[in-house]
């Protein structure tokens, strides 16, 4: 089951490079001064390298070896503007525009990654998830076979065996109202997110009723998005529409829905809406004791994430890592 010495492991054996967007910020500091420590990450701060090193030294962070790039003063400038007018091409965007654009740390980091000189993004410590989104969308793009951003949580508990206990939960934090097959797109990437973190997934599809037990239009959605998803990816074990306990407790599955293979044993969650989604994994990681890590942006081209405003040292680290892992 997941731990993050996994992560690490995978990552010394193929060391990444991470762009930080906010290089000043003493969280973005002190998570970066703990992966120097390291060897199997490299932290790229992006900001003024005089500002950084003076907010280094008066937090106490030792970040000899971390590379500085200041959209000011960048050498490849220039090929930055040329790719970036390129790729907004469609906007009309001028290189005048496009350097103003570029001056923003999050559009900046994101051509870092769009130029091959990063691996992964972690930003929004200090800003909105529209804004690490935005430039994700407009630059990185999502892969050819997908239509939408979507996230999921992984969130994890110590078990009394002394294995942790890891579930997935998507979409918590980006589509507000998904359709039937943005909700099977949902269920495929959450998945396979699951995967990098140990979790064999088992896939139930979330709603107020179970195999017809309620009735409505959203039922509706949830079921026949369950079944697109059943057909697209045959070798998922997935079950809907099920109420939250028949996912999860065998006893309750035996009498709701008896002999299902995902029912009572549910460990990837597909939530009908982002109501449902952000409640539900705030009542796992409050009540239940659940460590959430998170969101974890999938479908784009390349590792971007999002940080929370709120986010402590310890909170970066942990996505950065998880971050350079999907890389």
């Amino acid at each position: 089951m997941f731990g993050f010495g996994q992560l690490i492991s995978i990552l010394k054996k193929s060391p990444k490079k991470i762009v930080f967007t906010e290089g000043s910020d003493p969280r973005i500091l002190e998570a970066a001064s703990r992966l120097l420590a390291g060897t199997f990450l490299h932290p790229i701060l992006v900001g003024n390298a005089q500002e950084i090193a003076v907010a280094a030294e008066e937090a106490g962070f030792n970040i000899r070896g971390a590379e500085i790039i200041d959209p000011a003063n960048y050498d490849r400038l220039d090929e930055m503007i040329e790719m970036f007018c390129e790729l907004r091409k469609g906007k009309g965007v001028t290189p005048e525009q496009a350097r103003d654009i570029l001056s923003q740390a999050n559009y900046f980091g994101t051509m870092l990654v769009k130029m091959g000189v990063a691996d992964a993004l972690l930003g929004g410590a200090t800003y909105s998830t529209a804004d690490t989104v935005r430039p994700a969308l407009q630059l990185i793009k999502t892969k050819p076979e997908n239509t939408i951003v979507s996230s999921c949580f992984i969130m994890v508990r110590p078990a009394a065996t002394g294995e942790n206990e890891v579930l997935a939960m998507g979409d918590c934090a980006i589509n507000i109202h998904p359709s039937e097959d943005e909700l099977v797109e949902i269920a495929g990437e959450t998945a396979a997110c699951a995967r990098i973190f140990g979790v064999d997934p088992k896939v139930a599809f979330l709603s107020y009723s179970t195999f017809g037990s309620g009735k409505g239009e959203d039922v509706d959605k949830v079921r026949h998005a369950a079944e697109k998803a059943m057909a697209k990816y045959p070798e998922l074990p997935i079950a809907g529409e099920l109420q939250f306990d028949a996912a999860v407790s065998p006893r309750v599955a035996r009498t709701k829905c008896p002999g299902n293979e995902v029912a009572g044993h549910a460990n990837t969650f597909i939530f009908p809406d982002i109501n449902a989604g952000n409640i539900g994994y705030k009542i796992a990681q409050r009540l239940g004791n659940f460590e959430a890590y998170g969101p974890i942006l999938l479908g784009l081209n390349a590792p971007i994430n999002d940080l929370s405003r709120g986010c402590n040292a310890a909170e970066v680290y942990s996505m950065a890592i998880i971050t350079a892992a999907l890389a």
